[in-house]
């Protein structure tokens, strides 16, 4: 990217303007986030780190247990940056660049369940468990015909909870938990595609944004976002196209 020292200096006073790049980082994706709020890794913080080296702007990471609590930071001004799920619902707040890291929403049902395909949940009687406000939650609610979504702390916890039909989720996380849970299995494929980006509010000038997008894309291109999935024990799979 061909950048002057002015333009940045511009880009990095319209992104922060109390002069620290306040990043909200959303530790209930496991696959993006990692550790605890005082020591966060993943490849959200890496990206955070390096936005703000290349704008000489220190970082301040804001940890969450869930991604609408990180939507909520960067919503009501608590947060610059925010590493979310691109989603329609989010749009009217976030200007997100293009995917860095695209993941996949998929649904766990007990074993002996007749549902066998990601088409058969949908189904009239079939209770959905999902995190709340997640961008599963999000898109099951506006996709699903004859289901119910039931809302919680997180999607497979509700699901067992209160032994619903179907429990909604990512697949890393969904994977582990039905591996240590021989009653639960998987079904094969995937309800969704989350394209997760980097956003900020849509206040920010179109420059600020283009300048963003512009980053994603060298930093996907040049194996930033490959080596920090790989330091982070993810799949470097993951990179977004």
């Amino acid at each position: 990217m061909t950048t002057t020292h002015h333009d940045l200096a511009a880009i990095a006073a319209d992104l922060a303007p109390t002069g620290t790049l306040r990043a909200s980082v959303n530790l209930g994706n496991p696959v993006l986030a990692q550790g605890t709020p005082e020591a966060p890794a993943g490849i959200t913080v890496d990206l955070a780190a390096e936005i703000g080296r290349r704008l000489a702007l220190p970082v301040e990471t804001l940890c969450f247990d869930a991604a609408r609590k990180s939507f909520e930071a960067m919503a009501d001004g608590r947060a610059d940056l925010c590493f979310l799920a691109i989603d329609p619902a989010r749009e009217k707040e976030v200007a997100f660049t293009s995917p860095y890291v695209v993941i996949e929403g998929v649904y766990a049902v007990p074993r002996d369940s007749p549902l066998v395909t990601v088409e058969d949940v949908d189904a009239p009687g079939v209770r959905i468990g999902v995190k709340q406000g997640s961008a599963y939650d999000l898109h099951l609610t506006r996709a699903l015909a004859h289901a119910t979504v039931v809302r919680g702390a997180e999607g497979v916890d509700v699901f067992r909870t209160l032994d619903l039909e179907a429990g909604a989720g990512i697949r890393q996380p969904t994977a582990a938990y039905v591996a240590a849970h021989p009653e639960v299995r998987l079904i094969d494929g995937r309800f969704m595609e989350i394209r997760q980006a980097v956003g900020t509010t849509t206040a920010r000038a179109p420059e600020t944004i283009a300048y963003l997008t512009a980053l994603v894309e060298e930093l996907k291109k040049n194996g930033f976002v490959t080596e920090a999935l790989h330091r982070s024990h993810q799949d470097p799979a993951l990179v977004a196209p």
